[in-house]
């Protein structure tokens, strides 16, 4: 298995006109490569591949701040995509489940991509047939006991973040208890 804490932090990238710069002040906690039907369409490719990181490591290096969009995502709760406002490159999501606590790194705008190859291969179930996985690395039909896969020191790290984690998702459950609200008062 792949093995993330080998690619040595810091980690540099940025989008493709140099408008927006970051650095990884940390190894990732874990490397998806995603081949749900929403990441093959959102990229425009095969697959995503994310370097899951708390967004507390993850450092703007230049003024300019980037464009969120929300799309929607194969968990149903969608994600915020940071691009690029000039290039418009997708340089990280927050995903519905972690929100902005964990930021999940576009690898191919990374300096290097090669120092973070992914752990895992997840939603494999509705892969391009043409795409061949490698041996070695997991793969899983759909999504992951995140227990089982994980290294220790990235459950740890998981496991420092919680506070923040249930207080995003206490913030998630009002917000829908809030858009019920509004509907039941409109169809009253």
């Amino acid at each position: 298995m792949a093995n993330t804490t080998s690619s040595h932090a810091p980690l540099e990238g940025g989008c493709a006109c140099g408008t927006l710069r970051y650095r990884l002040e940390t190894t990732p906690l874990f490397v998806h490569c995603c081949h749900c039907t929403y990441c093959q369409r959102e990229e425009g490719t095969a697959f995503a591949i994310n370097a899951m990181i708390e967004s507390s490591f993850l450092t703007l290096l230049t003024p300019t701040s980037p464009l969120i969009v929300d799309t929607p995502s194969e968990s149903g709760l969608g994600q915020r995509i940071a691009r690029c406002p000039k290039c418009f490159v997708a340089i990280w999501s927050y995903y519905g489940g972690m929100g902005p606590v964990v930021s999940f790194v576009r690898v191919g705008t990374l300096d290097d991509p090669n120092r973070s190859p992914p752990d895992i291969h997840i939603y494999t179930g509705t892969k391009q047939d043409w795409v061949i996985l490698p041996q070695g690395v997991p793969a899983v039909e759909e999504y992951y006991d995140q227990n089982i896969y994980w290294p220790k020191e990235s459950l740890a790290r998981k496991e420092s973040i919680r506070p923040q984690l249930q207080a995003y998702r206490r913030s998630l459950e009002e917000r829908m208890r809030q858009v019920e609200q509004v509907i039941k008062d409109a169809s009253s």
